[in-house]
């Protein structure tokens, strides 16, 4: 066992490890607040340290246990219905942009990455300030498109988010969907990976060392939802999502 966390971790400082959980767990805490947060900023101290290829595995395997524990947390506030008009739309288009991103190369890897982080708090603004609405079946057509952009990229759970209020969920019901919804996604993008053999050792280390700091983030996030005001939350987070995908494309441009 120690034999194999040791050639997991070679070339990781211990430091570094320190710095992955803690940013692990201040992400699975802003997830269950706002209901997005992990995918936009671990790839921020991820992609530095093992680059932007094996960033999007890790996440996808960390997520099925941060939207565990989110969906444990938030259970009884779970839309079901919704849940099942996203899912089927949104698994198959999820197989083929996840299958596509095994196929990108390092720079291809952070130029998706990146994009999706710096393009995703302007789309969330403009939706919302349009008062986008969506019906069951727009919410069904919706969902295939966002299936394909969630497959192969990390931090697309902001479009999740502005699909589900746009159909009509507010406040922890949002999180509670949004978390059963992304359990069927990183399941299904994990088994391509897994198919696909990027995902070894060292990508599944990492992902339980984030996935165990969720189960703490999610308790103490159901504790702040009554009593933090978002409004300071958003505007920071905004901030660092916006600034992380801007350096990512620096990186992919000048590699």
């Amino acid at each position: 066992m120690l034999e194999s966390l040791s050639s997991a971790f070679a070339g990781v400082s211990l430091a570094q490890l320190v710095l992955i959980a803690g940013l692990a767990l201040f992400a699975s805490i802003v997830g269950g607040v706002s209901g997005y947060g992990t995918g936009a900023l671990m790839p921020l101290v991820l992609v530095p340290i093992f680059g932007p290829e094996p960033v999007v595995p890790m996440l996808s395997i960390s997520a099925l246990i941060n939207n565990a524990s989110r969906a444990g947390v938030f259970r009884h506030l779970v839309d079901v219905r919704r849940a099942l008009i996203v899912l089927p739309m949104a698994l198959p288009f999820c197989m083929l942009g996840a299958w596509g991103y095994t196929q990108l190369s390092g720079r291809g890897a952070a130029l998706v990455i990146g994009t999706m982080m710096a393009a995703s708090v302007p789309l969330r603004r403009l939706l919302r300030r349009r008062g986008f609405g969506l019906t069951d079946r727009s919410l069904a057509l919706a969902s295939a498109g966002w299936g394909a952009v969630a497959g192969g990229t990390t931090g697309a759970g902001v479009m999740l988010l502005s699909m589900l209020m746009a159909a009509g969920l507010q406040g922890a019901a949002v999180i509670a969907t949004d978390a059963v919804i992304s359990i069927g996604i990183g399941a299904t993008k994990v088994a391509v990976f897994g198919l696909a053999g990027v995902v070894g050792v060292r990508e599944i280390a990492v992902a339980l060392l984030m996935g165990a700091m969720a189960i703490p983030g999610a308790l103490l996030a159901r504790g702040m939802v009554d009593r933090m005001s978002l409004r300071m939350h958003t505007a920071i987070l905004d901030a660092v999502v916006i600034a992380g995908g801007l350096v990512m494309l620096t990186a992919a441009f000048t590699r």
